[in-house]
């Protein structure tokens, strides 16, 4: 992927460096290794589903940690040495693997589960009372008339 300059964007805008940094470093970051194999999924309006294939792993070999605004999921296995020499083809990959999400405000881990070979972690976005749209209602109060405006003056 080619690197894409948003230094034009910076200038012209006000507050926006957190935005402009999570691309870059998501550029940046973006390795040609794909290993584990993911999805991702939107369940609903504020749930969504990470799904990694990590066969081989058991729940001991896997940490996930959530930091504000980052879920790291990583995968260590010992080092045991195998007999290779029976085997034609091994095509199921066993090593070590540290994959990242940048997670949004107020996106939280809700559920982590193994099963079948697919680590499947469930997040949640709570947004706070006080951060959520309201409703403003307009009273229907008597409109002043011209009269109480030129008295009140």
């Amino acid at each position: 992927m080619r690197q894409f300059d948003f230094t034009p964007y910076r200038r012209s805008t006000v507050g926006f460096d957190r935005l402009f940094d999570l691309l870059e470093n998501s550029a940046r970051l973006q390795q040609a290794d794909n290993y584990p194999p993911f999805n991702i999924e939107r369940l609903s309006e504020d749930k969504y589903r990470i799904t990694l294939a990590v066969a081989g792993f058991g729940a001991d070999d896997i940490d996930i940690v959530a930091q504000q605004n980052l879920l790291q999921i990583t995968g260590k296995k010992e080092e045991v040495e195998q007999d290779r020499s029976n085997f034609l083809h091994m095509g199921i990959a066993n090593r070590n693997f540290e994959r990242r999400f940048e997670l949004a405000d107020f996106v939280r881990v809700e559920d982590a589960k193994l099963r079948d070979g697919l680590l499947v972690v469930d997040l949640v976005r709570e947004v706070p009372e006080a951060m959520k749209p309201k409703k403003i209602s307009i009273s229907a109060g008597d409109a002043p008339s011209i009269t109480d405006e030129r008295e009140a003056a």
